[in-house]
């Protein structure tokens, strides 16, 4: 799996995210797996990162809108994907390779997080986890008002692994990261308005045409004037990111190849509360 996710390429049928380029310099990045409900894998921020790229030079595109099809923006990890589990010879072993795994997430979320071009997200329906992490890399946020958005790492005995977390505390305060990060528990839309996760929540009928109607608001400002005050927003905003998203990879690897981890996904396969022993 290490090696794979260094293709390239995309197999046919295998699309996860869909890029469109509007004529008025709108990037719309589309998850389109509503089957799954847009359940993120390997392969999901393998294409990210490879459309982060190909955004990152396209002068066509002004801003980029993050949405996604069907009734749910991202409902966490898609545990069926291939691939998914880590294997090694020994536990050290085996928790290496998650490490430098997860490690080479966050280099494909920072690819994305740090476009220069504006990121808006649109959110609908679920919200969870990687899909909640996914969304608060956006530098606006837009949701529609039947959105969820939680954290549910530590109930399966995990620790939360893309920088969540660290997130809500810089838009939203350590205690609130704290709160929902701890329990897992989830908030509606209009909380995560009230305590800046979002920006604005509008009827689900009319999230579309207002998440495009405020691209092309940015789009038509001056390209290189939008691109410097983000690169400078984002320079006070994410002091000590990198060293703190280094930590959480490595909290991520120990917890993945935990027993408590273990459970906890066998906990949530058969329906009953997990047993966690603190090993």
């Amino acid at each position: 799996m290490l090696i794979d996710i260094l293709d390239r390429r995309v197999a046919e049928g295998e699309e996860r995210i869909r890029l469109d380029v509007t004529g008025s310099g709108i990037g719309v990045l589309t998850l389109c797996r509503p089957d799954k409900l847009n359940g993120w894998s390997w392969e999901s921020s393998r294409q990210l990162g490879l459309l982060a790229d190909r955004i990152r030079f396209d002068e066509s595109v002004r801003v980029v809108l993050l949405r996604a099809e069907g009734r749910a923006f991202c409902a966490g990890i898609d545990v069926t994907a291939p691939g998914g589990a880590i294997t090694g010879r020994s536990p050290a072993e085996r928790t290496h390779r998650y490490y430098e795994g997860i490690r080479w997430v966050h280099e494909r979320f920072a690819a994305f997080a740090g476009l220069p071009q504006p990121v808006i997200s649109a959110v609908q329906g679920y919200c969870l986890g990687f899909g909640f992490e996914l969304a608060l890399m956006a530098d606006i946020r837009i949701a529609s008002d039947d959105a969820v958005f939680a954290l549910p790492e530590t109930g399966i005995g995990v620790a939360v692994d893309a920088g969540g977390d660290l997130r809500i505390a810089r838009d939203a305060g350590a205690g609130w990261a704290k709160l929902l990060a701890l329990t897992g528990r989830r908030i509606d839309a209009p909380t995560a308005e009230r305590i800046g996760l979002v920006q604005l929540v509008v009827s689900k009928g009319e999230l579309v045409a207002t998440s495009m109607d405020l691209a092309a608001e940015i789009a038509a400002n001056a390209p290189l004037a939008v691109r410097s005050v983000k690169r400078n927003i984002d320079a006070f905003a994410d002091a000590g990111l990198a060293v703190a998203l280094d930590r959480t990879a490595l909290a991520a690897a120990l917890t993945l190849t935990s027993e408590d981890a273990r459970e906890g996904y066998a906990a949530k396969a058969d329906r009953r509360p997990p047993a966690f022993g603190g090993k």
